[in-house]
């Protein structure tokens, strides 16, 4: 990097990292003491809610790393001038090449969001960071290849990858265009000890690269998965307390049973690598719903929601749900229509 003045949004310092840690390892600590003072630990609900956390943890933080790790090079290896030249071509180009190239990333989308944050406060156009944060997790060849192989058995392969690619860029692009209107100052949320994007930051004299690039992994990593780790719990909770009867009844009805699985797929929160294999096994609910559930749930979840309200402003969340739902829901009815 040269030594000119930029105006992005560096990474959160590592002195962060160790207390942001210590906190998460303190409250874990206490909730495990709590439980086993408490003689509640062998109650079915307070066993299924650490095996559901569990497991959203274990999937998610691997590919927290891998986005971080995709973020600090971006941060460190790639020049500031591959970007100003990104940012000078039309939108028009900027937008769908972005979400196709959701295809060359293999991140799912706990690590797209610190992706996407870099790339629009290194100068790409904000709608085309989010078209990209938001295809990345439903286009990537690893999801795209457990999709096939999880419907493999209806003889749906072919129909579910090719409706999850379609509806998948189609809400990239929707929604990019619609909420990346900002500038990135006003879209992406600063972080405590960074300098406001309308304030010129002068560089100082760069540390080797090792270093600089570890210290934007582990801020980027620990930043970030502190709310994967607060979403997981939201999500375990959630589906500890919702009786999944509730929604067997409303199954059938097109419109009711896409919205009750894009709300499931909210609560859920699961990787988007393994979730196929969670939607097949809905069998009460129609193929056009569970399209809806494979797509929306990669945009939009718990867990998800914590992490963009970490790294967007607070209107975010609310609007992407504004603009997803109704995309969907649109997309998964004219799915059920063609392949029935």
């Amino acid at each position: 990097m040269s030594g000119v003045a930029t105006t992005e949004f560096p990474a959160l310092g590592r002195p962060a990292a160790p207390s942001a840690v210590a906190v998460a390892g303190s409250l874990v600590a206490a909730a495990i003491v709590g439980v086993r003072m408490a003689g509640i630990g062998g109650h079915p609900l307070v066993q299924s809610f650490v095996v559901i956390f569990t497991s959203i943890v274990v999937e998610a933080l691997p590919f927290i790393l891998l986005g971080a790790l995709v973020a600090a090079a971006i941060e460190v290896f790639v020049p500031q001038s591959a970007f100003d030249r990104v940012a000078r071509l039309p939108l028009g180009l900027q937008l769908p090449a972005a979400a196709v190239g959701g295809f060359a990333f293999p991140v799912c989308e706990c690590g797209s969001v610190p992706v996407a944050r870099r790339l629009i406060a290194k100068g790409m156009h904000p709608a085309s960071g989010l078209a990209f944060m938001l295809a990345a997790p439903i286009l990537n060849p690893i999801v795209l290849a457990s999709t096939v192989i999880a419907y493999r058995g209806l003889g749906l392969s072919l129909q579910m990858a090719a409706g999850r690619v379609v509806l998948g860029l189609v809400l990239a692009v929707v929604a990019g265009w619609a909420l990346g209107g900002e500038s990135a100052a006003e879209l992406l949320k600063s972080r405590p000890g960074e300098p406001t994007p309308a304030r010129a930051v002068p560089v100082m004299a760069p540390p080797a690269r090792s270093v600089s690039f570890a210290d934007h992994l582990a801020s980027d990593f620990f930043f970030m998965g502190s709310f994967v780790v607060a979403g997981a719990a939201l999500a375990a909770a959630l589906q500890t307390v919702i009786p999944q009867s509730l929604v067997a009844g409303l199954a059938r009805t097109p419109v009711v049973g896409s919205l009750a699985l894009m709300g499931i797929a909210f609560v859920l929160s699961l990787c988007s690598e393994a979730d196929a294999f969670v939607a097949v096994s809905l069998t009460q609910f129609p193929i056009g719903a569970q399209l809806a559930f494979l797509v929306f749930g990669p945009a939009v979840d718990a867990k998800l929601a914590l992490l963009y309200s970490a790294s967007f402003r607070r209107r975010f969340v609310g609007r992407l749900l504004i603009v997803a739902v109704p995309v969907v829901l649109a997309g998964s009815l004219w799915f059920e229509a063609l392949v029935r």
